[in-house]
């Protein structure tokens, strides 16, 4: 189970922090309330740190991806960003629609971090019920918004 308690995460001596760093999220527009928490958490770290931020936003989870190249594509010769962050959730519906959509979304994520030169940070919930979802913005499994932002950077770093 992947619980708070388990990890070193939010140890942040791993590293020296690049100065000016500014990050990428995009999130969807499905489960806003959800998702919303999640940038929340990520903005607060990165103020924490002094890190800038810019938020897009897609319709949903199998849209991420694609927004992402594009901002790369569009920014890589001028103010490109240092990383990215993936921000969603999936909630488990009746039909096999969840499992597509998070196949999707984590085969992209993948892709996108083998072929850009910075990293993607994969920030998307894939939850069975909303209960889980909120249990990741705060409650017994911690705030998986602050430990992407977390993540995001120490890959800057690594």
């Amino acid at each position: 189970m992947a619980t708070q308690g388990n990890s070193d995460l939010y140890n942040m001596n791993a590293g020296i922090l690049k100065k000016d760093a500014c990050v990428v999220l995009v999130k969807t527009e499905w489960n806003a309330a959800i998702v919303n928490e999640l940038e929340a958490g990520c903005i607060a770290v990165f103020k924490q740190y002094g890190v800038k931020h810019q938020t897009l936003i897609v319709p949903g989870a199998v849209e991420i991806t694609f927004a992402i190249k594009r901002c790369w594509e569009r920014n890589k010769n001028s103010e490109a960003p240092d990383a990215f962050i993936a921000l969603g959730c999936v909630i488990k519906g009746d039909t096999p629609h969840f499992d597509y959509v998070c196949d999707f979304v984590t085969q992209g994520v993948l892709q996108l971090n083998l072929m850009l030169p910075i990293p993607t940070i994969y920030g998307v919930l894939t939850v069975n019920t909303e209960a889980q979802a909120k249990e990741r913005i705060g409650g017994a499994h911690g705030h998986k918004g602050e430990e992407a932002a977390i993540t995001a950077l120490k890959m800057i770093n690594s």
